[in-house]
């Protein structure tokens, strides 16, 4: 597994840029709100962390990871954000669905990507069970949701 001997969590705050002039969109879904939420707060600390200020934090929530998408399309449009974090849970049950759903969603944020020049950045856990997403989501393996911060600052001074 590619977490395994990674802590997602980790970074060198000398290495990032300072956030403190830029404005962040979060788009959560409230699917696997318990996952989503830890994921959430991840991302939000590791920003505060890293300077960006408060007021320069938007969060929007979508009723599942399918529309992420459309939520991060309507906050590049409408929030004048320099990076945008989607952040969602999918985890495998007995039927198909989780291949649909986490295949649009990874094809949704991609085509964000190229078609506008404000990164999106994919923080969507695609687990096959609960625990996966709770390792990732501030367990074993730290937390998704840091990792997709410090992304989204670099793509984000990346863009400008």
């Amino acid at each position: 597994m590619a977490t395994e001997n990674k802590n997602l969590s980790v970074y060198d705050k000398n290495k990032i840029p300072n956030a403190k002039d830029l404005r962040f969109g979060i788009v959560v879904s409230e699917w696997n709100g318990q996952i989503t939420e830890a994921l959430f707060q991840g991302a939000q600390e590791a920003l505060l962390d890293c300077g960006a200020l408060p007021e320069n934090i938007i969060r929007w929530n979508v009723p599942g990871s399918f529309e992420l998408t459309f939520g991060s399309k309507k906050m590049i449009n409408t929030q004048k954000v320099d990076a945008v974090i989607a952040i969602g849970s999918v985890i495998r049950g007995e039927t198909s669905h989780f291949d649909f759903v986490c295949s649009a969603t990874a094809q949704g944020i991609k085509d964000l990507n190229v078609a506008y020049d404000v990164p999106v950045i994919f923080c969507v856990l695609t687990d096959d069970n609960i625990q996966q997403s709770l390792d990732r989501s501030g367990g074993k393996h730290g937390n998704k949701g840091t990792e997709a911060a410090i992304a989204a600052i670099q793509m984000a001074v990346l863009g400008k």
